[in-house]
């Protein structure tokens, strides 16, 4: 091992590797939460009407799959909004869309939720049984 290295490195650094990267964009929103009110709950607009389909929770975030569809749509769209061609129209597509009708659908995560009411909590974990030893 050269001088200098460290435990793990065991080749030295080559002086024509790309420096990283110090301009790189950082994130425009700080965080899901962020994102959620300032972006996606103003640009995706729907009619609520839990009878008819479509509803939301106000406590999105009491939510675990909530948070985590909303948390990857951020991240997505943090990477994607540096791609000034397509990258909107396949955060759309393939991010907002997707999600989103998951999450709004009647039989959601949502469910049993209002958007004038709030959060209820009505839907129990996937039942789930240990796995036999030595499967995984």
């Amino acid at each position: 091992m050269g001088e200098g290295l460290g435990e793990w490195d065991d080749e030295p650094e080559d002086p024509a590797a790309p420096e990283p990267a110090e301009d790189a964009p950082g994130l425009f929103y700080p965080n899901a939460a962020a994102f959620v009110s300032e972006k996606l709950a103003v640009t995706y607009r729907r009619q609520l009407n839990v009878q008819g389909g479509t509803t939301w929770c106000p406590q999105w975030w009491k939510h675990a799959e909530a948070i985590s569809r909303l948390e990857a749509l951020w991240r997505a769209w943090e990477h994607l909004r540096l791609d000034g061609t397509t990258g909107m129209s396949i955060w759309w597509r393939d991010h907002a869309d997707h999600h989103m009708t998951i999450l709004l659908s009647a039989d959601g995560p949502f469910k049993g939720c209002n958007p004038d009411d709030g959060h209820r909590t009505k839907l129990a974990p996937l039942p789930c049984e240990e796995p036999p030893a030595g499967l995984f």
